[in-house]
């Protein structure tokens, strides 16, 4: 773990000057940030309401905590009860021209970001990216006539209304030291929490009121020639391990727990913009996260583990009753 993992997730006596220091910092962050939510609140700045519902996926915490293949998981879920959603990202990472951009099967991670080509792979329906998130969901709306919009990471933007807030927990790590930043992880303090329709915990344990998600793994399928697949059980020889994600560790112990021998272990930052020399020349398992911006660059022993969200049919009777709901009173506010 690095010095700021362990001051956030792990902190030990010997970390407490370090915190006692960053106290200052964390204060600032907590009355911008407390000063921007009061002035949606009493719209000094608008939020935008679309005409459709907008379920929101996000967390309170920096770091990945499973949106993405939640994401994935509640898109072929509308479309299985016959909605035509649409997903809207920001595109961290990507840079185009001009936005709203809708994300084809021939984008580009440096164009359109590694998530949201990611779950391009994934999903059979329409993806915008927009850094400004009321236009690319009206973008949804009105080009491509989707009637439900799912936000990938959009729980501090405020300036797109919402109806359904899920919330995605790292069952690992939870809440850290329950500090904002940058003392802690937080972006928005627990309290915030009460607030979400529904709470997501990534592995782990569950209390009252939360959902379990699981994260499933399939096989391996090599980075270079996509076609070429192998079974997780047939690694027997210790293999170099890559993750450039926001918890590196989760990705390395699902490995372990899947019996892979490690040789090494090797992270980078989250979105880290692979270079060849970053990958070594043994075999390689890498997350699919990784794996979309290393194509060009992977040599032919370079593999990545895709990973499927599972959850209980708790949630989804649940969560499709909710939004049954917010359809027929959106339907209803247009008659009026």
């Amino acid at each position: 773990m690095s010095w700021i993992d362990n001051i956030w997730y792990s902190p030990r006596w010997y970390h407490w000057p370090a915190i006692i220091l960053l106290l200052p910092f964390t204060a600032l962050f907590w009355v911008l940030s407390a000063l921007r939510r009061m002035l949606f609140r009493l719209h000094i700045k608008p939020s935008v309401e679309i005409p459709v519902p907008v379920i929101v996926v996000g967390n309170i915490s920096v770091g990945g905590n499973g949106k993405t293949p939640l994401v994935v998981y509640l898109a072929k879920c509308l479309r299985q009860q016959g909605y035509h959603p649409g997903v809207l990202s920001r595109g961290y990472g990507g840079k185009n021209a001009s936005y709203p951009m809708t994300v084809e099967q021939s984008s580009i991670v440096g164009v359109a970001g590694d998530e949201a080509i990611l779950m391009r792979r994934h999903i059979n329906c329409p993806l915008v990216v927009d850094p400004v998130r009321p236009r690319g969901a009206m973008e949804l709306v009105n080009k491509h006539k989707c009637n439900v919009i799912i936000c990938d990471d959009g729980m501090q933007h405020y300036a797109l209304d919402r109806d359904i807030e899920i919330v995605v927990v790292d069952g690992q790590r939870r809440s850290g030291n329950k500090l904002l930043l940058p003392a802690g992880p937080l972006r928005e303090g627990l309290w915030r929490l009460d607030s979400a329709d529904f709470l997501v915990v990534n592995g782990g344990l569950v209390t009252n009121g939360e959902y379990l998600m699981s994260l499933e793994a399939g096989q391996l399928i090599n980075v270079k020639y996509p076609n070429k697949s192998l079974s997780i059980s047939s690694l027997t020889s210790p293999v170099t391990a890559i993750a450039g994600i926001g918890n590196p560790q989760r990705f390395f112990s699902l490995l372990e727990k899947k019996q892979v021998k490690l040789k090494e272990k090797i992270s980078f930052v989250d979105h880290h913009a692979f270079v060849a020399d970053d990958i070594p020349d043994t075999t390689v398992v890498m997350t699919e996260k990784d794996a979309v911006k290393c194509t060009q660059i992977a040599h032919d022993d370079c593999w990545y583990l895709p990973v499927s969200a599972s959850l209980t049919n708790q949630f989804e009777s649940q969560f499709l009753q909710k939004l049954k709901q917010v359809a027929a009173d959106k339907k209803q506010s247009k008659r009026k």
